[in-house]
């Protein structure tokens, strides 16, 4: 038996942590889109988001300043990256390829176009175009 079906485990959540959580909080909002959900009752130095799988990422406000690096990114995909970077632009948060050239895409060697931006902690975010089929 193979171990992802021995076990079926599913992603549910990434945490970071951030210095301001309100910033941070209405970027997910605003920007990607993310609801607020309830936070499990851990106070008001920790909010919750999900994306529309309901993948979650914590937020949680702190002092420490993890080292960030585009290696190490939360990654998303749409249907729509065409429309996505046009509200990019439209709302002044640039982006660039996997190289660092501005305000453009590249395109992964299984065609797949991606592009990467950063949010209000400096965490990287790719979001591309995969429809994310099993290979």
């Amino acid at each position: 038996m193979e171990t992802q079906d021995k076990f079926g485990l599913k992603k549910d959540h990434d945490a970071l942590l951030v210095a301001n959580l309100e910033v941070s909080l209405q970027f997910y909002r605003d920007i990607l889109g993310f609801k607020e959900i309830y936070n499990a009752g851990l106070g008001e130095k920790f909010k919750w988001i999900k994306a529309a799988n309901d993948v979650q990422i914590h937020l949680i406000e702190s002092e420490e300043k993890p080292e960030k690096n585009k290696g190490v990114h939360l990654a998303f995909n749409t249907p729509k990256l065409d429309d996505f970077i046009a509200f990019l632009r439209n709302n002044n948060v640039t982006f660039e390829n996997s190289n660092g050239t501005a305000d453009t895409t590249n395109t992964r060697p299984d065609g797949v176009l991606q592009i990467y931006f950063q949010d209000p902690d400096g965490y990287w975010i790719e979001v591309n175009n995969s429809k994310l089929e099993d290979f």
